[in-house]
């Protein structure tokens, strides 16, 4: 579920549409997360679909670990990637605000977390050399990632937490240990990491 004080808003004929913040969503806040209304589907179910819907969920969801799909039930869908992102993924089911995102302002998220099998070219930004996602960006940017997710989990227990209520309960003890500094963030690198420590 996205922050509620987003919605969607055209962007550009290039990128469609992207989720703006109507309001200040402070740094530090919990812009999305995964809730039990999300989809969760198998891929031989969606190669089974017409072509249809099944080239509309192969575009807007985005692959877990376990080779499910999750298909997010409301705008968060539509958010974009940047490389320099105001988003970050965490190990926990949820992105983070790493700096103030103004009203007005895109929401945005670095696509090479996501560790997809299909790369694409994306269109050139301002202050990054990147211009391509690729299948090992996870492995190249995860301290980078961890490390804006750090910053802004400092800030976790200060700022309104209007999706906070949705943290699964097998995260709630370790989030707020974070939150509270006494014990460190898991990497994003652990969502890609099996038993046997592969992708």
């Amino acid at each position: 579920m996205m922050h509620p004080d987003t919605e969607i808003r055209y962007v550009g004929k290039e990128i469609g549409v992207g989720v703006f913040a109507t309001k200040l969503i402070p740094k530090g806040t919990i812009v999305w997360i995964k809730d039990d209304l999300d989809m969760i589907l198998d891929e031989e179910y969606i190669e089974s679909l017409d072509d249809i819907r099944k080239d509309y969920i192969y575009k807007y969801a985005y692959e877990e670990d376990d080779g499910k799909f999750v298909l997010c039930w409301d705008h968060a869908r539509y958010l974009n990637h940047s490389f320099n992102p105001n988003c970050v993924d965490t190990a926990y089911d949820f992105e983070l605000a790493v700096r103030d995102i103004q009203p007005g302002e895109q929401l945005t998220a670095d696509y090479g977390a996501m560790g997809d099998d299909e790369e694409f070219e994306c269109i050139p930004e301002e202050g990054s050399s990147r211009t391509k996602v690729t299948a090992d960006d996870y492995l190249i940017y995860y301290a980078e990632w961890d490390e804006m997710a750090i910053e802004a989990f400092k800030y976790f227990k200060v700022v309104e937490q209007p999706l906070r209520h949705l943290i699964k309960t097998q995260y709630i003890d370790k989030v707020n240990a974070i939150a509270d500094g006494t014990e460190p963030l898991d990497s994003i690198l652990t969502i890609f990491e099996d038993g046997e420590g592969e992708k």
